[in-house]
């Protein structure tokens, strides 16, 4: 049979520049492709051989062998696997040739930038990712079964030529014939042995065969040595296997060691210490995958660097597609290392881009409720070790009852916080606060604040201390917005003691201290009235308080109003902050509103009495760790009340 050459379809070209020049971030990627191919057709054997007796494992075992030729500048990959006649090998490698690519490049320039990584991953073209090093592309395979093996030659101008050939066993050899420019710098020479180990390590050391290839060694030469005499040595060439076949996460949990798991991770993931937790399953169902991930024990400096690349190494088949692949976990997840091995997810083209895969997010919700029953398991079971991770990894945590709706309910049985109740440092579990509430306590109370220091003097807190009443301290900047996520936990409303009023009072209680407060807005009127127009615009409201019992007044917002805590984050990041008065709340038994009214009976006029409001406010400002308009005014004011 004479040479055929044949023409792809106009669209087809066009096509090829794209794979070539716009789909992959780097060209060695071609080998992962062309290995994974190697791979597929040998298991495609290995697979018919179990119903045809006439195919069987070659001689020398089934391997993918890599074979460099830097004089010729040429890159061969062999295989033992199942081969293609005539009509496969224009199928198989023709892919983008069939009817619908004209359809498709419309559809590819139409469509939105989110959208064209699915239409690319319905095109299995990898193998034309070998044009991105290769001038031209040479095939020659034979079909298992068959005795007549074939020739292909392109150069991915958008013909190829097509004829007889013969090969001595089945398979397939291809041969790239690589561009001069890809070795200029020495960075990219594909006939490097320390290059080709460096990529399959990289990408392909965990595929089922070994991936060989014939490396020059010196060996000593015993018969040229002599005794006494310096050894003689000669180069001799030797197979050697590139690749592990070592893939730990397919193995049965019960078969690998923790010395195994722990020398797994620092090789992987680049850590000097153990990881903290070990996560290794089997996912079954619609959706097949195995997983292997690690939490680790120290948070990295660049935890929360959002322009870091996180995410899990994605294999496929034991391929390797990328090690930061998105999908598989969310952002408030990150710490977390592993891999997920899937066998449902097709090696196409659009690899690269696999994130937006339905499939990928599939096992992404499986991997997210995998993490999240194993840190509830042991919160629930190693506290101790919980609180460790909770010290690393708990700011990120609560980034998730922002952002992961779904999950909220158990990110919130996670959540842990300092309290009044806890040493410094230490935290406690919503569980555990609801286990000591008071038997008639309605109510999770909680305090924000710029550090547990400025929270654990709040004078916010006097009523609270007075009644054993726990209080959570909310010192993350992420707690101003986790609350409104949270909002109650097992059907205990969460309430903010810094905001609206606040009743600790049984019903006899409260109606004794009511009958005592409208006796105090009597007996004080004047001075309430006097405060409120001293202090102007800066505050929204004076009142009594129910909350203290030893200051003599506290700041608080109503509870649609924006609190400090939240008005010095929205300040330190440069964001316009609204203006947002607040209320300023006086004890009615402190001594100094006995002063005050003194004052205003004598000359209500008197500018001290605004001097006077001020220093109440601004005593409030500095308790609740906030910073006063005019310090130096402040010092004044105070320096004169010690003259006098």
């Amino acid at each position: 049979m004479s040479t055929q050459t044949k023409t792809f379809k106009t669209e087809v070209s066009q096509l090829l520049d794209l794979v070539i020049h716009s789909l992959y971030s780097n060209k060695e990627i071609f080998l992962r492709e062309l290995i994974s191919n190697a791979s597929d057709a040998i298991d495609r054997a290995r697979f018919e051989a179990l119903s045809n007796s006439d195919l069987h494992e070659p001689e020398g075992g089934w391997k993918i062998k890599l074979v460099p030729d830097k004089d010729a500048n040429t890159l061969t990959i062999v295989d033992n696997g199942i081969g293609m006649n005539e009509v496969e090998l224009e199928t198989n490698i023709g892919t983008i040739a069939n009817s619908g690519t004209k359809a498709f490049l419309k559809q590819l320039k139409e469509a939105e930038a989110k959208d064209r990584p699915e239409l690319i991953g319905q095109f299995g073209v990898g193998f034309y990712a070998s044009f991105m090093v290769a001038e031209k592309v040479e095939i020659l395979t034979r079909r298992a079964g068959e005795t007549q093996a074939w020739h292909w030659t392109s150069t991915g101008d958008g013909t190829y030529e097509i004829e007889e050939a013969e090969r001595e066993q089945h398979g397939t050899t291809i041969t790239l014939h690589l561009r001069k420019e890809e070795d200029e710098d020495g960075s990219e020479d594909f006939t490097a042995e320390y290059k080709l180990r460096e990529i399959v390590k990289k990408y392909s050391d965990y595929i089922a065969f070994p991936v060989v290839m014939d490396v020059k060694r010196s060996e000593k030469d015993e018969e040229a040595s002599k005794e006494g005499e310096d050894p003689v040595y000669k180069d001799v060439i030797k197979e050697e296997t590139l690749n592990s076949m070592k893939a730990i996460w397919t193995r049965p949990k019960s078969e690998v060691t923790d010395e195994e798991y722990q020398t797994f991770y620092k090789a992987a993931f680049h850590d000097w210490e153990d990881p903290r937790k070990i996560i290794h399953w089997s996912a079954e169902g619609t959706t097949e995958f195995k997983g292997l991930l690690f939490i680790p024990k120290k948070a990295p400096f660049d935890l929360f660097y959002n322009d870091e690349a996180k995410g899990l190494h994605l294999y496929v088949k034991r391929v390797f597609i990328m090690n930061d692949c998105k999908e598989l976990i969310p952002g408030y997840l990150r710490f977390v290392k592993g891999v997920v091995d899937s066998a449902d997810l097709s090696l196409n083209v659009s690899r690269e881009i696999l994130q937006n895969n339905p499939l990928v997010r599939r096992i992404g919700k499986n991997v997210v409720s995998k993490v999240l029953s194993t840190l509830k398991e042991m919160q629930e079971n190693d506290t101790a070790a919980y609180e460790d991770f909770w010290q690393e990894f708990g700011k990120v945590v609560k980034e998730g009852m922002h952002t992961d709706f779904a999950n909220k309910d158990k990110i919130s049985h996670l959540l842990r916080f300092e309290s009044s109740k806890t040493e410094a440092g230490k935290t406690v579990s919503l569980k555990d606060y609801l286990d000591r509430m008071q038997p008639d306590q309605k109510e999770i109370y909680y305090l924000t604040g710029e550090s547990r220091a400025v929270v654990e003097n709040s004078p916010l807190l006097e009523a609270f201390k007075a009644r054993n009443l726990e209080v959570l301290f909310l010192t993350d900047t992420i707690d101003e917005w986790v609350i409104p996520a949270l909002e109650s936990y097992e059907e205990k409303p969460l309430k903010g003691i810094h905001r609206g009023d606040v009743n600790l009072d049984s019903e006899d209680e409260q109606k004794e201290k009511e009958a005592k407060l409208e006796e105090a807005k009597e007996n004080y009127a004047s001075v309430l009235e006097a405060l409120k127009k001293g202090l102007g615009d800066k505050i929204k409201e004076v009142r009594f308080s129910k909350r203290l019992t030893d200051s003599a007044a506290v700041l608080v917002s109503d509870d649609s109003g924006i609190d400090a805590n939240m008005e010095r984050m929205m300040k330190a990041m440069g964001q316009v902050v609204p203006v947002a008065p607040r209320i300023l709340e006086l004890n009615p038994a402190h001594p100094v509103l006995g002063k005050l009214k003194s004052m205003v009976e004598a000359n209500a006029e008197d500018p001290e009495i605004t001097e006077y409001a001020e220093l109440l406010r601004d005593q409030a400002v500095l308790t609740e760790g906030g910073d006063l308009e005019n310090p130096a005014r402040f010092a004044q004011q105070i320096s004169k009340l010690m003259a006098k």
